[in-house]
């Protein structure tokens, strides 16, 4: 029973919070930098600010598709100012792959630059960003979310992660033909 009962929850669609919402606050308010993080920019900080930061639990994708949206349904979009940065974690706890998510142009760890994912702006759509590519398809692993401010006002509502049960990636439709 215990099997079936299990089998029935993962097929489910399942969401997890990243981050929780957090509201708006003068960029220079806010105490903690990311300090190895660098922003490419001309107007404001190249060391951003953190507005919040979370880490989740150990996941694994099982064939699912991953997407960002403001509540648990995934029915509301989300808003982050200035930027998402993700932060995926291997099960030693060692980053295996970044991106940023928001208004910014280039953003470097070290001397790496980060992959910007969806568009260049302050509000996305529920279902709009797929950061499914940037997790490992049967491996567990953790999210970092630090949402980060270099001008103005920094602020994030609620993220979650939304994982779809069979949606798979899209490229897994070519393999084997």
């Amino acid at each position: 029973m215990p099997t079936a009962a299990a089998a029935a929850v993962s097929a489910k669609p399942r969401s997890v919070r990243l981050l929780p919402n957090t509201p708006e606050r003068e960029t220079a308010s806010l105490e903690g930098r990311r300090e190895d993080v660098e922003v490419d920019t001309r107007e404001g900080e190249r060391m951003p600010r953190v507005v919040a930061t979370a880490e989740t639990q150990p996941l694994m994708l099982d064939g699912a598709q991953a997407r960002l949206c403001g509540d648990e349904a995934c029915t509301q979009g989300f808003a982050v100012d200035n930027f998402l940065l993700l932060e995926v974690l291997d099960a030693k706890g060692k980053v295996s792959r970044r991106a940023a998510v928001g208004f910014t142009d280039s953003v470097f760890v070290g001397n790496e630059q980060v992959d910007n994912l969806g568009r260049h702006a302050f509000t996305f759509e529920p279902n709009e960003v797929d950061i499914t590519g940037l997790l490992p398809e049967s491996e567990p692993f953790r999210i970092r979310a630090t949402a980060l401010d270099f001008w103005g006002v920094g602020r994030v509502t609620a993220i979650y992660l939304r994982l779809e049960p069979g949606a798979g990636r899209s490229e897994d439709d070519l393999r084997g033909q």
